[in-house]
């Protein structure tokens, strides 16, 4: 028969716990414990990946970027020499000419207006008066021949009289008049000489001929060789003096005229390397500051923004075959050299930023990012001459993040 509890003797003890009790009895604590350990983690900062890079020493070229185009370097404007009728151009822009021997086109004289009703009535009036002035003209002739002829006929009878039956002033005063009939007779051929001149004028005042004379017509020819580079005037008009008709030039002749700021043309000097590209070919083309011009001028600016620019003209070095396309008003962009120096200590610019007035970097030490003062000096955009803050070898963060302070714990993107 079994035994109740209260029948067990006193030196037997009470059975142990089963192993599952204690565990239910556990297992708060182990997950209090777990959601602490998790909490701690989560709160520990987790080290921020960055890219680093260098400090080393390296040549630097300082360039002031720009776009430019290309031109012709000489370029001649033909213009019409005189007023007139300007026949079609023939040519077209790029066609080689001659100098001296490429006709252009050939101006005539222009052909006389139209006379309106009021202005025709007035012409025919001139042209009525100038006959009756013809006519007049001729028979003040016939009178002065008249004259002439009975003045000769006196002075003959005086001559053929013998002896002194006729005083020496008779006879002198017969001859001047027999002059004085001539010359009246001479003064009468020059009246109708110059009335048929005015009736012909107004004549061709009533005239309009359509039709100029070979011999009236201009011819324009090339001044220089090259190509046609523009017709400003192609189709047949007329033209005062001095109208452009077109523009030649050598188009191998190239020149590139860039617009660099004010403050940026003081550091340039004539013979400083320039780099041409974005020109459409594979590399970089050489060239050389041929002239800064001295005046600047007022250019808004995308922003709206009032900039004074400089225009620098630059020479080609040694162009290769494949610039032989590059035509004038091409658009280039130029890179002139205006500081180098062959060993510098640089940075990247990108591992660079301003706190306050002063330059400041990250510095990869220990794990940690660092935040160290610089004394930077010039740039190229890509890389900056270090002064003072850092030596050679040292570990820089580029582009940090904002969430990255002095002492975060930091590690290389990748590791």
């Amino acid at each position: 028969m079994a035994r109740s509890d209260s029948e067990t003797p006193p030196w037997e003890g009470r059975p142990h716990a089963s192993a599952g009790k204690v565990l239910r009895r556990l297992a708060p604590w182990l997950i209090g414990l777990a959601l602490a350990a998790a909490v701690g983690l989560g709160l520990k900062p987790k080290p921020v990946e960055v890219e680093t890079a260098t400090v080393a020493r390296a040549p630097l070229t300082v360039r002031v970027s720009e776009e430019g185009k290309t031109r012709i370097r000489n370029r001649y404007v033909v213009a019409a020499p005189v007023n007139g009728r300007m026949r079609r151009v023939p040519l077209k822009a790029g066609d080689p000419v001659t100098a001296g021997e490429t006709p252009l086109t050939s101006i005539e004289p222009v052909v006389a207006p139209l006379l309106d009703p009021r202005a025709k009535v007035l012409a025919e009036a001139i042209v009525a008066s100038r006959e009756a002035n013809a006519s007049r003209a001729a028979e003040a002739l016939a009178a002065a021949k008249s004259a002439q002829a009975m003045a000769d006929a006196d002075l003959k009878r005086i001559r053929s009289i013998s002896g002194g039956a006729v005083s020496e002033a008779d006879r002198d005063r017969a001859e001047m008049e027999a002059s004085i009939k001539a010359a009246d007779v001479r003064g009468a051929e020059f009246a109708v000489k110059v009335a048929g001149h005015e009736l012909a004028q107004a004549r061709a005042a009533l005239e309009r001929p359509t039709v100029a004379t070979e011999g009236n017509v201009i011819d324009v020819v090339a001044p220089v060789s090259g190509r046609l580079l523009q017709v400003m005037q192609e189709s047949e008009t007329v033209v005062a003096a001095g109208t452009p008709i077109a523009e030649i030039g050598d188009p191998a002749d190239l020149e590139i005229e860039a617009e660099i700021l004010s403050r940026d043309a003081v550091t340039m000097k004539p013979g400083d390397p320039v780099s041409v590209e974005q020109w459409g070919g594979p590399l970089p083309l050489n060239a050389r500051v041929r002239r800064i011009e001295p005046a600047a001028f007022t250019k808004i600016s995308a922003l709206g923004v009032e900039e004074q620019r400089v225009y620098v003209l630059c020479d080609l070095v040694d162009p290769p075959a494949e610039a032989r396309a590059l035509g004038d008003r091409f658009r280039v962009e130029v890179r002139i050299a205006i500081w180098h120096r062959d060993d510098v200590l640089v940075i990247p610019a990108g591992a660079l930023f301003r706190e306050g007035s002063a330059w400041k970097t990250f510095v990869l030490r220990d794990g940690k990012a660092r935040a160290v003062e610089v004394e930077a000096g010039r740039t190229d955009g890509r890389h900056t001459e270090l002064i003072s803050g850092l030596q050679a070898g040292d570990e820089v963060l580029l582009h940090p993040p904002d969430t990255v302070k002095d002492g975060s714990p930091v590690k290389k993107r990748g590791t």
